[in-house]
């Protein structure tokens, strides 16, 4: 799916309310998950040791970090939507709300659902509140829901 492109921060106020669209399928490799486990010293066995998370994790999988599912909200948000000018720089402002509802288990494939849930318009930059959920392949629980706010200076 191609993203949806606005012209400018402002362009955001009309959206508010609305689905923006969904991502393409992103994999969630081993490796991935063990360059994480590198980068934040998170190397819980449940993450790491396929042969055990197999047999003694209630997942039956070695599974993602919640945090790493969460970090990837900006690559896969970027997939649906862009701003094509009058942005000086963007900052990820932080996050309302986070839930980690189901596992994204490894070898498997997530993908982002975007709405625009919040916008606010100031002087010096334009604030958007993003609903974003991480959906997994056939599954009825998404991996993630979090609200993410972000702040484009202009």
């Amino acid at each position: 799916m191609a993203a949806l492109i606005v012209d400018t921060p402002r362009g955001l106020k009309e959206l508010v309310g609305r689905e923006l669209g969904v991502s393409a399928w992103f994999p969630i490799s081993q490796e991935r998950v063990r360059q994480f486990a590198e980068a934040t010293e998170d190397r819980q066995w449940i993450h790491l040791d396929a042969e055990r998370a197999c047999s003694d994790s209630p997942y039956g999988a070695p599974i993602a970090h919640g945090f790493l599912t969460l970090s990837l909200i900006s690559h896969l948000v970027q997939e649906v939507l862009q701003i094509a000018g009058g942005v000086r720089f963007a900052v990820n402002y932080g996050l309302n709300r986070v839930r980690f509802p189901a596992p994204a288990k490894v070898g498997t494939s997530i993908r982002s659902r975007v709405a625009l849930a919040a916008f606010r318009d100031t002087p010096e930059f334009v604030e958007a509140t993003f609903l974003v959920t991480i959906e997994g392949e056939a599954l009825e629980k998404p991996h993630c829901v979090a609200e993410w706010v972000m702040r484009y200076y202009l």
